[in-house]
């Protein structure tokens, strides 16, 4: 029999997490307490927001639904770790859906995880490999879970940064956002000793360090983080203002292109055209738009559509064609 209130609540709370509905008789037993307590005990539950729907029946259930607000979870070690590996595979390898929300889920998991759990999620993941792209962007979990900490805090960050040419710094910066682009996750930071905006490569940062002093944000000089980065990078790439014709729906397309590529202009007839300045390499161009499973025409640039071209030419020959 659990006497500990506030721990028969966290048990009741983790079997009604559990999707199906609990009679109220296999409750009590379960608690080891009167059907008239689980009673008391659910109207706890509802006080602190919780949704639990209660059935009327000779026994009665108890089943906790979708709510307005996202009440705390209560997860047990194997869902703990679960999810802290699987948001930890995701984050270190940038990839495409993994935004910076789920990075501080995962910073918010491991902050509470005891240490037994966090060495049984290091081990697993340690003994993984996710298959990635290889563009040599992977990056330690850790590293944007102490970034994620600091954006939300509002709190100064100090770390090690190795620029393009290879040149090694010192950085202190208020950081604001983390922007992910499928490929690299980037940090966008007021950098305090250049008194100017700065975006970071976050697979070249190192030591990452939350200084404990806080800020009040500034504002940024474009309308978004994501803006920002976009603008940041074409500042310094190549860029091409791409035009393309898909055989099919706009919706198909904007599924299968990064966010940053912008949303293609239905044609009708499953026919959709895309229209957007990109900076990339034109190979890397033509490689995602071979891997978008349609027909498609390149308009424009001339440099694309002759690497189309080419690179049409190369996988034929590679199958006998």
């Amino acid at each position: 029999m659990t006497t500990d209130t506030p721990a028969r609540l966290l048990q009741l709370l983790s079997l009604l997490q559990t999707p199906r509905e609990w009679p109220g008789g296999e409750l009590s037993d379960r608690l080891g307490v009167s059907r008239r307590t689980v009673r008391r005990d659910i109207d706890r539950l509802r006080e602190l927001g919780y949704p639990v729907q209660a059935t009327k029946g000779a026994d009665g259930g108890y089943r906790l639904v979708a709510g307005k607000a996202m009440p705390p979870l209560v997860l047990d070690d194997e869902e703990a770790v679960a999810i802290a590996v699987g948001l930890r595979a995701g984050a270190g390898h940038a990839l495409e859906g993994v935004d910076e929300a789920s990075v501080r889920a995962l910073a918010k998991l491991e902050q509470v995880l005891p240490s037994r759990l966090r060495h049984r999620v290091s081990t697993l993941q340690a003994a993984t490999t996710p298959l990635t792209s290889g563009d040599g962007a992977s990056i330690a979990p850790e590293t944007l879970t102490v970034m994620a900490s600091t954006v939300a805090g509002h709190e100064r960050l100090r770390f090690a940064y190795r620029a393009k040419d290879g040149a090694d710094s010192r950085r202190v910066v208020e950081p604001y956002r983390l922007v992910s682009t499928g490929r690299r996750w980037y940090l966008v930071a007021y950098d305090l000793d250049r008194a100017d905006w700065r975006t970071f490569r976050v697979d070249r940062v190192s030591e990452p360090f939350a200084t404990g002093a806080r800020f009040a944000p500034r504002e940024l000089p474009t309308g978004s983080a994501a803006e920002y980065l976009r603008q940041s990078m074409y500042r310094w790439q190549e860029t091409y203002a791409i035009d393309v014709t898909f055989e099919a729906p706009a919706s198909h397309i904007a599924a299968r292109l990064p966010k940053w590529f912008g949303e293609p202009e239905e044609l009708g007839e499953g026919r959709c055209r895309l229209r957007a300045t990109v900076g990339d390499a034109v190979e890397w161009l033509a490689v995602r738009l071979a891997m978008v499973d349609c027909e498609f025409t390149v308009r424009e640039p001339e440099e694309l559509v002759r690497c189309v071209r080419d690179l049409g030419g190369r996988l034929s020959r590679a199958a006998g064609g």
